[in-house]
């Protein structure tokens, strides 16, 4: 799993029929702060996320895990919304 930041979207109007449906959302990777990393996927949202939240996103075979990707031609999703990350004791997230 990684983090990052929703920052945008994408629309296909010609696109596979097994994605079909998807909200298809623009993630940039961040480090824990939730500074961004410069690198930019697009994802499957399976949760429900919106732009400017932090969440937890998975790629690769990984990502056909979930119940929304399963057996679908996904690389990328979205399966968690970060509330809060902590680390070595100090919390470094918290979700607004």
């Amino acid at each position: 799993m990684q983090v990052g930041r929703v920052i945008g979207t994408v629309v296909s109007s010609q696109k596979d029929p097994g994605i079909s449906g998807s909200k298809l959302l623009i993630v940039e990777q961040t480090d824990m702060l939730g500074k961004p990393k410069g690198n930019f996927v697009v994802a499957i949202d399976a949760v429900g996320a919106g732009e400017g939240e932090l969440v937890l996103f998975a790629s690769g075979s990984s990502a056909r895990q979930t119940n929304v990707t399963k057996d679908r031609p996904v690389d990328t999703v979205i399966m968690g919304i970060v509330d809060s990350i902590t680390l070595r004791g100090e919390t470094t997230f918290t979700k607004e």
